[in-house]
């Protein structure tokens, strides 16, 4: 499993803090994008709309977070989809 996907599978856990700190040690899009997921959670936009920046995804045309925890997932699945 990749340290994204582990990332994800804590942010699907509850475990927000562990899937924090995991997350800091990749700094890739994908990266960016499960970051800012950890910020829109926590309730804090602003810094969501910073790593929704760094991701090059579009924090204005977001999903829900489920919407966008599932998009997330299978895009690490499948890279080239």
């Amino acid at each position: 499993m990749t340290l994204l996907l582990q990332t994800l599978a804590l942010m699907r856990e509850g475990k927000w803090n562990e899937a924090h700190n995991l997350v800091q040690r990749d700094d890739s899009p994908s990266a960016a994008w499960l970051h800012a997921l950890l910020h829109i959670q926590e309730g804090d936009l602003e810094d969501a709309e910073y790593w929704y920046e760094k991701s090059g995804r579009n924090f204005r045309s977001r999903g829900s977070l489920s919407e966008e925890m599932d998009a997330l997932e299978a895009s690490l699945q499948d890279p080239a989809a």
